[in-house]
Formats: C-alpha cells, structure tokens, sequence
C-alpha cells in the first residue's frame, strides 16, 4: 500500500496557496487526501498489531491537525501543509512511541523518546553509566545503522547533574533525547510497498525499544518499579 500520488499534489498546492480562501474552495480534496491517509495509517496500525501492542486507536486518533496555531507563532500562515501523526504504544510496559510526517520532498518517519520526564531520563542515564557497553552494543547494530544511521536527539552541553565528565559514558549520557530518524523520497512515499517499508522500519527500532521498556518499568537492581 502507498500514500495516493494525488495527496502529494494536494499537499504542494496547499504549500504554495496556503491562505483560508484557497482552502475553502479546495475542501473536497483536502478531505480525499485526508481519507487516504487515514486508510494508511489504519493499515499500518493494524499490520503493528500483529507484533506489538498500539494504544492508538486509529488514524482519526492518530493524525495531528493540519490546521496551524498561529497565536504564539511568527508564521502566521493558517495551514502545516503535511500529514502527520504518532503511534502510542501501551504503557507502562511498553515504552518509545512512532512518529510519521507525509510531505512532499520531506516525508520521514521517527521513533523514540522526544522528551523524558526527568524520573525516566535519570533511570535512563543510570542505567547508560552503569552498563555502558550494553548501549553501544545496542545503538550500533547493523539493522539501527542501515536503517537509521544511528541515535539522535538533543544534548546537554557537559556532563548532566550527578555525573561525571569522565565518565566512560559521556558521549550517551548528554543525551536529553533518544531519536531515530529515516527520511523518504517522493517515489518511495509513492511505491507499492511503503507501508510494509513503514513497518519494517519501526520493526527495526524494537529491540531498542525492548531495552528502554526494561529499564524504565524495573530499579538498578532489576526489581519492578
């Protein structure tokens, strides 16, 4: 299953006529577009269900707004000319979430942890310091580096409180985010077999995801938390 060519054409007209007028003249096509998305990431809901466990209803539940808060904003123009979304998995065994974003010349996919809140981020760097070769071992796999490059996010700037700048483990432990990203090209978005390419690279991430899940539901001595 593929995103439909028309949705990227809707998408590059709402780009380049992106005011209140044009839209409402344009609201048929928007809502087809829409469906078409939705019909995807319901599919891609249902095919992770197989082998992981979503919250997430469905794409209504998924998709974010295409419509922009321009209250507190300097761009002001009215629309986010992409679809987007996130898939929640069931906590609190389940932790990491997928992120998606259909647009034309920029569509990507993402997984990981945006922002931890500071109890799961210090259980998180604990456990980074105390088995340091556990996490390299983990980000450095073939499948996370052919599919991802390898781990992104933002950093502190030395070493986070409690810990030492010499710590075998700095160079994961300045991490304040835990992101995986794989870009897309149009003709990729468009191909037969996009969602199982979506699939499979949130496949990829899991035995990442598994590890985070053990460490944010168990203490540093292993025990449930």
């Amino acid at each position: 299953m593929a995103i439909s060519k028309s949705t990227l054409q809707f998408l590059k007209r709402l780009a380049a006529n992106n005011d209140r007028d044009w839209f409402a003249d344009n609201k048929q096509e928007y809502e087809n577009a829409k469906a078409d998305v939705e019909t995807f990431v319901d599919a891609l809901i249902a095919n992770m269900n197989r082998h992981d466990n979503i919250e997430t209803p469905s794409a209504k539940k998924s998709l974010y707004r295409i419509y922009n808060d321009v209250r507190f904003s300097d761009d002001k123009t009215p629309y986010n000319p992409r679809f987007a979304g996130y898939l929640r998995r069931r906590k609190p065994h389940l932790r990491g979430g997928y992120y998606y974003w259909i647009r034309p010349g920029a569509s990507r996919v993402g997984c990981g942890f945006v922002y931890p809140h500071g109890e799961d981020l210090q259980r998180i760097r604990q456990d980074i310091s105390a088995n340091y070769d556990v996490w390299k071992k983990l980000l450095n796999t073939k499948k996370i580096k052919s599919t991802f490059g390898g781990m992104v996010g933002d950093k502190v700037m030395t070493a986070p409180r409690g810990f030492s700048k010499d710590d075998p483990a700095i160079d994961l432990l300045r991490f304040k985010q835990f992101w995986f990203e794989r870009s897309f090209t149009d003709k990729e978005v468009l191909a037969p077999d996009f969602l199982r390419t979506v699939e499979n690279t949130f496949k990829a991430i899991r035995p990442v995801f598994d590890y985070f899940s053990y460490v944010l539901t168990t203490n540093a001595n292993g025990e449930p938390r």
